[in-house]
């Protein structure tokens, strides 16, 4: 008899669907130039509001809402008519172009570092790069934040080097693993600035010194920091004024500069090893030119550009005062994340449900793996164009929600 592939498949969801894990994704359009709003498709229907309320977005990363922007979209609809849709080819083959080498030197300007290299998303770039250096680097030891993200994880694994996780953000349980290492060998520690999913800050001071006394290279993924944190935009290291002390620079295209990709900034040297040895890079092929040149416009008005930063600031803390004034357990957060717990995954994605088919908010559950089991979430990221009166709207519908399914309020 032969093995029932089918049956093993059908289970595996089964299994995820008891657990209220399996996952959903809402089919949307979002409208342009009137972003939070968006159209939903549903049973081949499409519609732009919900029993009369307009559908919002309240669960985007693109933070700035760059995504959106003029000089963005100018950029992309410039080089698609001069260049054409794809890039054609690996970098290596054909896929380099004059977009690519000017994104890179922006990037690396950025962050204050002799070079930077691109990838094709922010998950790329950790995996190519973390188990890139485990072979570069023989003997080398990489100390992970117990919370960093499955794309570091994933790198580090794939590197296949020795590796020990340290309890998140504490210093001195990374500094007794430091100290237990081996003097000689090569070392690494691998961390987050912003902790997407508590939107907690990393010590990157603390974290410097360590690496300094025990001779280790810093990894720092500024995902969801850059553009968003310090001057012109360079991220968290850049407000915390350790930029200069951080080895390796990591970050996303994707989120608060509104389009695609990843990235690493770090020595001439370093970046060109990771160009010559990753397979993750070398075998892949580019991003298209026009991904490039808006990126490009993004970067380079966020460097010149504190008004988007101010009022995604400004918005954040608005939300969580409005939450907290209604009860609501939303959860201590420094950034500009905003994180609601609920604590059970069935829950959490019902909780989703209902806010989209009834009031036409639109926020994903974060459940498990995302984040540890008994911690689910609902992960609010308000941006510059969300109003109060959107916030009302929003709180007023989560109460709602909030008690019809009998979850608890904050004391």
């Amino acid at each position: 008899m032969s093995f029932s592939y089918r049956s093993s498949f059908q289970d595996a969801l089964a299994a995820l669907k008891r657990e209220g894990r399996y996952r959903v994704f809402a089919d949307i359009l979002r409208e342009c130039g009137a972003y939070p709003k968006a159209g939903l498709f549903e049973n081949g229907v499409t519609y732009t509001d919900n029993g009369g309320r307009p559908i919002t977005v309240w669960c985007s990363n693109d933070y700035l809402n760059m995504g959106q922007h003029p000089k963005v979209l100018a950029a992309m609809h410039e080089a698609v008519d001069a260049v054409g849709a794809g890039s054609g080819g690996t970098r290596n083959i054909s896929g380099t172009t004059h977009y690519h080498v000017e994104l890179e030197r922006e990037l690396a300007d950025l962050h204050g570092k002799e070079a930077a290299l691109l990838f094709t998303s922010g998950f790329v770039s950790n995996d190519a790069t973390l188990s890139t250096l485990a072979k570069v680097l023989p003997g080398l030891i990489i100390f992970s934040d117990e919370l960093n993200h499955a794309s570091m994880i994933e790198g580090i694994r794939h590197g296949g080097t020795a590796k020990y996780v340290f309890r998140h953000n504490d210093m001195e349980h990374l500094e007794e693993l430091l100290k237990a290492a081996n003097p000689a060998a090569p070392k690494l520690i691998a961390f987050e600035s912003v902790y997407s999913m508590e939107g907690e800050f990393s010590p990157t001071e603390k974290i410097c010194d360590l690496a300094e006394k025990y001779g280790a290279l810093t990894y720092i993924d500024e995902v969801h920091g850059v553009g968003l944190y310090g001057p012109r935009g360079a991220g968290v290291a850049a407000r915390d004024g350790t930029m200069g002390r951080i080895d390796i620079v990591e970050g996303t295209l994707a989120k608060a500069f509104g389009v695609m990709g990843g990235y690493i900034a770090a020595s001439a040297e370093l970046v060109d090893c990771i160009r010559s040895f990753a397979p993750g890079f070398i075998f892949t092929t580019s991003l298209a030119p026009v991904i490039a040149a808006g990126t490009l416009a993004s970067i380079r008005h966020l460097k010149s550009s504190d008004v988007e930063r101010q009022t995604l600031a400004d918005r954040a803390a608005m939300l969580k005062s409005k939450m907290a004034a209604a009860r609501l357990p939303v959860m201590e957060s420094p950034s500009h994340i905003v994180p609601l717990f609920v604590g059970d995954a069935a829950l959490c994605k019902s909780v989703s449900d209902t806010l989209l088919k009834d009031h036409g908010v639109y926020v994903q559950p974060i459940n498990y793996p995302t984040v540890p089991r008994g911690t689910e979430r609902l992960r609010f990221t308000p941006s510059p164009a969300h109003s109060e009166a959107m916030m009302d709207a929003l709180v007023a519908a989560l109460v709602v929600v909030w008690d019809a399914h009998k979850l608890a309020r904050a004391a």
